[in-house]
């Protein structure tokens, strides 16, 4: 195989380049490479090294060609990715699943023969009269349990700046590993493109994953959700891959918490987009370790964790000066920085939220934008898309933590889960053992879709541990995976449960306004923004065992003066009884309606869910009525037992 495919290969690359995929001893990849070559039809092949003149040239190439162009600040570049490529396609990624097989009922599939011959036509000959990028890069520290290795082919030279600073370098280890490289394989094509270098025929994206070759197909896109495949993408296959080998790929971030004394605690942290993951991940004061894509693996009863990318590629919106000093920082300081669909006036970028005055036009990713300017649909068009983003090395931010490349990972002590629940779930509380925080505020994650997915936003989902959507076995094996996981651990991480959307209970005043109108009327969050700060430092004593909690039916949440307290320390801010009977008062039928949409769920939408799945929710169901049937429907955190 190799013989046949290194012959093509030498036949349509130069001796440089040829060289270079020769030097790496793996039947596989030539042959993968060979294919997509053969495939695409590029006019050119550049394989690029780890070597530093490599690396700029990826950077220079974007910036010729016109996928990005520089901004004011030093090193600082804007991509545009055009009005209908702004997000995570559901509808245009596809699982191929082979005749006789099936995965989830809530996951998009197809049949493997006929998707592979859908895509493949769509992109042949996709990349003639381009460059054909080949690029090596390994999820997780290189030369580690953590790692994996992977090759991208690409005709974007956005795509392969992007790599380089979002994930580890990973040509040498290809050379090091040689035919034992067990490696993920990804080809994308942007398309046909317009004049302003973005994705022409965006309707027609296709994004295909062939979990039996470990092969992602990405075409007609260029949203880095959809075409970095070392992001989601790769996601699904190091599922299948953990699950084989028994560890965990997790869609979390991890920071370590500083605590008294010195101390470090490390935290991960799964919380679907928009939803608060990457601003708690990067709270100051405290350190970053990474902001999306987790690994967990057993050591020795332990369970140690690493980053599988070293970069971020945040969402910008609301990202500001007051709220988030240290990306802040990065973003308005010399350095690498790509951003993404914001708006550009005088080589400067704007995004929705910055907390200063946007200027009245410019270019944004819907071309030459104006305010007050319509779309299609008579609807205002936003200065910047809710889904702007920016794309940095993690090692640019001053709180990155010290161990990002550690190859033994670092042990991990606390999980949260977080979403969008505007009506049950308290700001914060923990679980009663490991079986309940991965069923409760896990299994039962509920939030409302954002924008960070095509489609339309503000509809209440159940997103399965925020993963539901990467999942390529199937969701009940994957939540059994996690309670089995913890099974081998001599102390599991503490989970928490963690909620910055919930909102105050209407007032009579709306309702009835409501009933009059016909349009809703939404409360006020009962959380502030910088709030998260004191959730997350109560975890991390309740970790260590220094402050005690009070037993709720739903878990176990905060006593009034320990909050008080760290208001105060954290924020400078007086922390009232009233907002403390605001943010914790148990309501019970929002609760008990929260557990029937779960339940439905698992029954409906998950092959086999656990049993601990019903167990745990039934129990949880036990507990409310208890409570109601004392106290009411609303249960004040002042009627509740102290715990220790």
């Amino acid at each position: 195989m190799s013989n046949q495919s290194l012959k093509l290969l030498k036949s349509r690359l130069d001796a440089r380049n040829f060289a270079a995929l020769e030097a790496i001893d793996n039947e596989r990849l030539h042959a993968f490479v060979a294919d997509a070559v053969e495939l695409c039809c590029p006019e050119k092949v550049w394989v690029s090294t780890d070597n530093s003149q490599d690396i700029d040239f990826t950077r220079k190439m974007a910036l010729q060609l016109g996928e990005e162009k520089p901004l004011a600040i030093t090193g600082h570049t804007i991509h545009f990715d055009g009005i209908e490529d702004q997000g995570r396609d559901r509808e245009a990624t596809k699982y191929l699943v082979p005749k006789g097989q099936a995965l989830s009922a809530a996951l998009n599939q197809m049949d493997r023969d006929e998707g592979l011959k859908e895509v493949r036509e769509a992109m042949k000959g996709s990349m003639q009269g381009r460059i054909m990028i080949v690029r090596f890069m390994t999820l997780g520290p290189n030369n580690s349990d953590f790692s994996t290795p992977c090759v991208e082919c690409t005709d974007s030279f956005y795509v392969s700046h992007s790599l380089n600073l979002l994930y580890r370098l990973g040509y040498e280890e290809f050379k090091r590993l040689a035919d034992k490289a067990s490696f993920f394989a990804i080809l994308h094509s942007a398309g046909k493109l317009d004049a302003r270098m973005v994705s022409a025929e965006p309707a027609n994206k296709k994004i295909y994953i062939d979990h039996t070759a470990e092969t992602v197909y990405s075409i007609n896109t260029q949203y880095a959700g959809n075409t970095v495949g070392l992001k989601k993408l790769a996601l699904r296959l190091s599922i299948r891959k953990a699950d084989r080998e028994g560890w965990l790929a997790e869609h979390m971030f991890l920071m370590g918490v500083r605590g008294k004394h010195g101390r470090k605690t490390y935290f991960a942290g799964a919380f679907p987009s928009a939803c608060g993951k990457t601003s708690t991940a990067m709270l100051p004061g405290e350190t970053i370790l990474g902001d999306d894509i987790a690994y967990f693996r057993v050591v020795e009863g332990r369970c140690m964790a690493a980053n599988a990318e070293s970069g971020i590629f945040g969402i910008i919106q609301n990202v500001c000066e007051k709220d988030d000093p240290a990306i802040w920082a990065v973003l308005n300081k010399p350095g690498e920085v790509i951003f993404s669909n914001v708006l550009v006036k005088d080589s400067k970028p704007y995004w929705l939220g910055m907390g200063i005055d946007i200027p009245s036009e410019g270019e944004s990713f819907c071309g030459a934008w104006k305010k007050d300017m319509k779309d299609a649909k008579n609807e205002e068009i936003p200065c910047a898309h809710k889904n702007a983003r920016y794309a940095v090395t993690l090692k640019a931010l001053e709180n990155c933590d010290s161990e990002l490349d550690n190859p033994e990972g670092i042990e991990l002590s606390a999980i949260l889960y977080g979403g969008r629940d505007a009506k049950a779930y308290v700001p914060c509380q923990q679980s009663f053992s490991w079986e309940h925080g991965i069923v409760a505020y896990g299994a039962a994650l509920e939030t409302e879709t954002t924008f960070a997915t095509v489609g339309k936003e503000g509809i209440p989902e159940i997103n399965l541990m925020s993963i539901q959507d990467f999942v390529a076995i199937s969701l009940g094996k994957y939540v059994r995976n996690n309670l089995e996981f913890g099974k081998k651990l001599i102390k599991p991480p503490q989970i928490f449960g963690v909620n910055y959307f919930l909102r105050h209970l209407p007032a009579e005043a709306d309702k009835e306004e409501e009933k009059r109108t016909g349009k809703k009327k939404l409360p006020p969050f009962v959380n502030g923004i910088r709030d998260k700060h004191v959730w997350v430092k109560w975890a991390e004593r309740r970790v260590h065992g220094e402050i005690g909690c009070i037993e709720a039916p739903t878990g176990l949440i905060p006593r009034y003066e320990d909050l008080k307290a760290l208001f105060k320390e954290l924020l400078g801010k007086d922390y009232t009884p009233d907002d403390y009977e605001k943010q914790f008062t148990i309501r019970i039928s929002e609760n008990l309606a929260k557990i029937d949409r779960v339940v439905k769920f698992h029954r409906e939408k998950v092959t086999e869910s656990p049993d601990e799945v019903f167990k745990v929710m039934e129990e949880q169901r036990r507990l409310l009525k208890v409570a109601f049937d004392k106290f009411g429907d609303l249960v004040s955190p002042t009627n509740l037992p102290e715990h220790d």
